[in-house]
């Protein structure tokens, strides 16, 4: 998020200490973290590309020559997605696919689209999720099983589909799934995305041994804190409340700023890059340390439903 570029308030320092300044800014976008050719003639298929992190990453794989594919379920958001990877500086081919990844037949579709349009994707992304914040009390069967299916089966189902291509070609390739801090503390009022996204590490770490052999790396990566205009409004939200002036984002992480979204691009064209054929099973946290942070005294304990503005538990009819 522009907005938040340069956001940095930390706290004032004790007289006669410096001002802690945090992690420095990151190059400019437009800069490269890798050779301009280093994708040049390879596919990647880019889940929930169209908006938000997804397409920030599209637009770092493009900017190193990659040939992009970007999938999701709104034609418009792929649309605006496809006309800003066509501009970008260096890049190859783009298309785009409409793909609900919960359906195993319309995931067969989506690989056939890249198939016809661009040739055999050599790295999969698998950005697309689903989330919202609820205490896990009020949370029906069928908001459990729409984080689930997204989540997790649908990132089981794109990375099935990839590897068995893969495998019958006899070719190598890359997969990179985007994961959550809360795969290994537990996430309070994302219980049914916390469940998932640990799923979605243990899948990680099981199939870059099974695939190992065959040349395929699946990492995982996780973003931290990484505002951005297509976050959704409960999300979002929620970061109001905690902090409403949008620099005071930054006295929140130990970094002293946010994390721009081209530094989570660059992270994932590395990920999947000639540079990193030994990193496999291997899960990034990109989050300035923010996941780590301890307090000597812990604040006071807010329940969830408080957090959420959320009144008394009613038990349902």
């Amino acid at each position: 998020m522009d907005d938040l570029e340069n956001a940095r308030s930390g706290p004032a320092a004790p007289t006669g200490l410096p001002t802690p300044a945090g992690l420095p800014a990151p190059p400019p976008l437009g800069a490269a973290a890798l050779p301009p050719d280093t994708y040049r003639g390879r596919v990647v298929l880019v889940t929930g590309g169209g908006s938000g992190l997804g397409r920030a990453m599209a637009v770092e794989f493009a900017r190193v020559g990659a040939d992009v594919l970007v999938a999701g379920r709104r034609a418009d958001r792929l649309d605006d997605a496809v006309r800003e990877l066509k501009a970008v500086p260096g890049a190859g081919r783009v298309a785009s696919a409409v793909c609900d990844i919960r359906d195993p037949e319309r995931v067969t579709e989506v690989f056939e689209a890249a198939q016809s349009a661009l040739g055999l994707p050599d790295v999969l992304v698998n950005n697309a999720a689903a989330n919202f914040p609820c205490p896990a009390e009020d949370l029906s069967p069928r908001a459990w099983r729409a984080v689930l299916d997204t989540t997790l089966t649908g990132t089981w189902f794109m990375t099935r589909e990839f590897a068995r291509r893969r495998l019958a070609d006899g070719t190598p390739g890359s997969i990179l799934c985007v994961g959550a801090s809360y795969a290994w503390t537990g996430g309070p009022g994302f219980a049914h995305s916390a469940a998932a996204k640990a799923g979605v590490k243990n899948l990680v770490e099981t199939l870059a041994v099974e695939w190992g052999p065959y040349g395929i790396q699946v990492n995982g990566l996780v973003p931290g804190l990484f505002p951005h205009a297509d976050m959704t409004g409960d999300i979002r939200g929620g970061l109001d409340r905690a902090a409403p002036e949008a620099a005071g984002l930054a006295d929140r992480q130990p970094a002293l700023r946010v994390g721009l979204p081209r530094e989570l691009g660059w992270a994932a064209t590395f990920l999947a890059s000639p540079y990193a054929r030994f990193i496999t099973g291997h899960t990034l946290v990109v989050d300035g340390a923010n996941w780590q942070r301890r307090a000597l005294v812990n604040p006071p304990v807010v329940p969830v439903r408080e957090q959420l503005g959320r009144g008394p538990f009613v038990s349902p009819p």
